[in-house]
């Protein structure tokens, strides 16, 4: 993302391969792109009741918040378990692996920030990369350069040591609105107007509240998934047609023996329109599993995607042609996450150029009755994160304040 400020963090992970292109992306950023999001709520209350559509990252933290501030809130999640895009699972290896969102890419106090309470002790959770980790990346030539991550001018990213993002939300922020969310109940049809809003279900279950919150991904609405009665207004669809969002595909790969650096760059990572990089999942974790990750976006994910359950073979025949074969050799069992085959995902998020426009145009409540939050709905210039999400749902209750 060319646009965040205070996010600068994953799109300088991104783009480690260019170090010229780099130097310039940051230097443009301090100019170009100063909105921060605004900071604590304050006092204030929410009046009324407030249905939350989605139990992801912005729906949870909308929900926290409304329930803090004496709204009368409900979530109603289209899945049977909470989280959405920072889904992860526990059964790879001794420690959780995110099948999404993975890195805090701002500094750690956003987890107070989200939870909105001083008591909450998290000054343990994360952990960030050190700037004498090693890092390569495949040159024009095909040779292997191996730098340090200071020499590149690396911004501290930080990962959860033995937990996740989920972890995080289902400890600090779940066990308050648990007993408001109602799971398995996919929303696909929004009524509203003067006398608050009706929304109607997969089954024909019938929602009314005085306000909603529309968590869902960008890609769900652009999909036209969830039906708007009256339909949003014409700037409003004419800005989700001019978005774009990204394919994502992320793969986790075990091997007996490490033989990569923290990261790598295969070099043509950005030519063909997305992103493509490795790294050390297990880095930091007290685990003695060897595990790479792979991340990639755009039309970089699209050829994973398009080979299917042979992207494994993809992956270990690009890191065969860097290790000279040394992949294969160690294997020892992969996952593999396709975003776009989600139902309520479609894809992983706005692109890192989108214009910062479109994700304020997209942010804005529609009569002070329909508001929306998520990674793709920020009004300062951040997308497409975590802490993003969380941020925009603190946005959209500020607005609702008395």
């Amino acid at each position: 993302m060319l646009a965040a400020a205070r996010g600068v963090g994953r799109r300088r992970f991104l783009q480690l391969g260019g170090i010229g292109v780099l130097a310039s992306f940051v230097s443009a950023c301090g100019d170009l792109f100063a909105r921060e999001p605004d900071g604590p709520l304050g006092d204030g209350s929410v009046e009324g009741s407030v249905i939350v559509v989605g139990a992801g990252p912005a729906g949870m933290t909308a929900a926290h918040l409304l329930r803090q501030r004496g709204a009368d809130v409900r979530v109603l999640e289209a899945l049977s378990s909470v989280g959405g895009r920072i889904a992860h699972t526990r059964d790879f290896v001794d420690f959780p692996i995110s099948l999404g969102g993975e890195w805090l890419h701002v500094e750690r106090t956003v987890l107070d920030d989200i939870v909105a309470d001083e008591s909450v002790d998290i000054e343990t959770v994360t952990v960030g990369y050190e700037e004498d980790g090693d890092f390569a990346m495949v040159d024009e030539d095909g040779t292997l350069v191996r730098l340090s991550l200071g020499d590149v001018g690396f911004d501290i990213d930080q990962k959860f040591v033995g937990s996740s993002w989920l972890d995080f939300f289902e400890t600090y922020v779940l066990p308050g609105i648990a007993p408001s969310i109602t799971f398995d109940t996919a929303v696909e049809r929004i009524e509203y107007g003067d006398g608050g809003v009706r929304l109607t279900d997969s089954d024909g279950g019938v929602h009314e509240a005085d306000r909603v919150v529309v968590t869902v991904p960008v890609a769900i609405l652009q999909q036209g998934l969830v039906e708007f009665d009256p339909p949003l207004p014409d700037d409003r669809l004419d800005t989700l047609d001019d978005a774009r969002v990204w394919s994502g595909f992320k793969a986790f790969v075990e091997f007996g023996e490490p033989f990569y650096p923290t990261l790598l760059d295969p070099g043509d990572s950005g030519a063909g329109g997305g992103q493509r990089l490795f790294y050390d999942a297990a880095y930091g974790q007290d685990s003695d599993a060897h595990v790479m990750g792979v991340f990639s976006v755009g039309e970089e994910a699209e050829r994973y995607q398009a080979a299917g359950d042979g992207a494994i073979d993809m992956i270990l025949a690009e890191l065969d042609d860097i290790y000279d074969g040394r992949a294969s050799e160690v294997y020892v069992q992969h996952l593999t996450q396709n975003w776009n085959e989600q139902p309520w995902a479609r894809g992983a998020y706005l692109t890192d150029d989108e214009d910062f426009r479109i994700t304020r145009r997209l942010a804005g409540p529609i009569d002070d009755t329909v508001f929306f939050a998520g990674d793709g709905y920020t009004s300062f210039d951040d997308w497409s994160s975590v802490h993003a999400a969380a941020w925009s749902a603190r946005e959209a209750v500020r607005s609702m304040l008395a």
